[in-house]
């Protein structure tokens, strides 16, 4: 890894021809597989909000825990100071890589008006978009835009009302993927659940101070979503979803050893419980009828805002100025989950299969070649475990973990899409009920 930073000045042939190899070994983005005289024009940033502690009250996952889960410093929900540090990491590795990339200027603030970021009105995406402004612009000024506290973004959410028949689809497409049993879901992870429940009894490390503990195992399970589409199924593997997240967010916020899991979870035990929280993201929220539901506005409002850097002109509903260079959405896992549902696109990082940790992003890359044709690169990107559990820098030798992503409907054997298969795989991969014309700007 200590030969990346070298690697990056060798010619523009030789890149070429070893863009696969430095992929395996610097973690260098696919877009160096660009020609030598493409042109990275605009990229669009679709981020998850960086560390925060659990939602809600921790204390009702007490019943299932020999021993209280550990206070956190915020309030739930909100960024944690690590969390914001972590970020602003993220923030100045952007700008280190976009400026090699020639996407800006090493320094100064002259192309921070080239930058748009727009947030989730929660108080950890707002911070988040600050903290990326403050790393990768420090001292220029950027605006994070977002709406007020409380106030529900469509861009980030559902647009408009989903009629029951589509809820009722929703639900029995995840039915279907399970053969219409629930309790199948509970037998296709019961090793990784034993193991959830080994460490959430204290593994024989913690204090047991609740006697009634109740194994996750007596969580019953069911698959109905009319209530809520995205949760059409619920059982032991959705609690342990949350639960597993906790000791995520535990983890990358570099709580001591014996905070994490009660002591009973590492970096390896972690990844390995991470299969729970990936599984149930996959069966409520990546299956298609849930998806095309979810995706569609801000699918939507990605593919304007990329139409208007392409043809030069302003297009309504793009959430980027027309001269832009960069537009950085923070949003949430569910976001990024469903977009890659939509689109059928998958990664592996860091271990882990599709996982969506605080911080990490899709990023959509248009290239303007010699010729004039533009192509779409896009690409998975995410500081691993131990990289926020440490506050590591990111640097050319010490990079995020970056995996090019591959998407059915137009990627060629070089990864990228020109911008008409783009679009036309984008376009179809949006249910234009769901989309909101109404403007998202705040």
């Amino acid at each position: 890894m200590a030969t990346c930073a070298a690697v990056r000045s060798v010619s523009a042939f030789r890149l070429g021809c070893l863009s696969l190899l430095l992929l395996l070994l610097c973690g260098l983005p696919v877009a160096a597989q660009n020609g030598a005289d493409a042109k990275l024009e605009f990229v669009v940033v679709l981020s998850r909000h960086g560390v925060r502690p659990p939602l809600g009250n921790l204390r009702v996952f007490d019943k299932y825990s020999a021993a209280p889960w550990p206070a956190w410093e915020v309030p739930p929900g909100y960024l944690t100071p690590h969390g914001y540090d972590l970020m602003k990491l993220v923030g100045a590795w952007d700008r280190e890589r976009f400026s090699a990339e020639g996407l800006f200027a090493p320094g100064g603030c002259g192309d921070a008006r080239h930058v748009t970021i727009l947030a989730d009105s929660d108080e950890r995406t707002r911070e988040t978009g600050k903290a990326l402004a403050e790393g990768m612009f420090p001292g220029c000024g950027i605006e994070v835009h977002a709406k007020a506290e409380g106030v529900r973004d469509p861009l980030y959410g559902l647009a408009v009302d989903v009629p029951r028949a589509d809820k009722e689809l929703a639900t029995a497409a995840v039915a279907g993927r399970v053969g219409g049993d629930a309790n199948r879901v509970t037998e296709a992870y019961r090793p990784q659940l034993e193991e959830l429940d080994r460490v959430l009894a204290g593994c024989g490390r913690a204090d047991a101070t609740n006697a009634k503990r109740i194994s996750i195992f007596d969580i019953p399970a069911k698959i109905d979503g009319v209530s809520d589409v995205s949760w059409a199924y619920r059982g032991p593997l959705s609690t342990a979803s949350t639960m597993v997240e906790n000791f995520l967010l535990e983890y990358t916020d570099g709580k001591p050893d014996v905070d994490v899991g009660w002591g009973c979870v590492d970096g390896a035990k972690l990844r390995a419980l991470m299969q729970l929280d990936t599984a149930e993201w996959n069966l409520n929220d990546h299956t298609p009828a849930v998806t095309r539901i979810y995706a569609a506005n801000l699918l939507d409002h990605i593919l304007r805002s990329m139409e208007q850097k392409v043809n030069g002109a302003a297009v309504a509903g793009a959430l980027a100025k027309p001269d832009d260079r960069m537009l950085i959405l923070v949003g949430h896992d569910t976001n990024i989950v469903t977009v890659a549902g939509a689109l059928g696109i998958d990664w592996m990082i860091d271990g882990r299969v599709d996982d969506t940790p605080p911080g990490g992003a899709l990023l959509f890359e248009v290239w303007r070649e010699a010729g004039g044709e533009r192509r779409v690169r896009v690409e998975y990107t995410a500081q691993t475990l131990e990289q926020m559990r440490q506050a590591q820098p990111l640097t050319a030798a010490n990079p995020p973990a970056i995996a090019p992503v591959f998407i059915p409907g137009c990627s060629g054997k070089d990864g990228s899409c020109t911008w008409e298969g783009f679009s036309a795989a984008v376009r179809a991969a949006i249910d234009s009920r769901f989309v909101s014309n109404q403007p998202m700007l705040p």
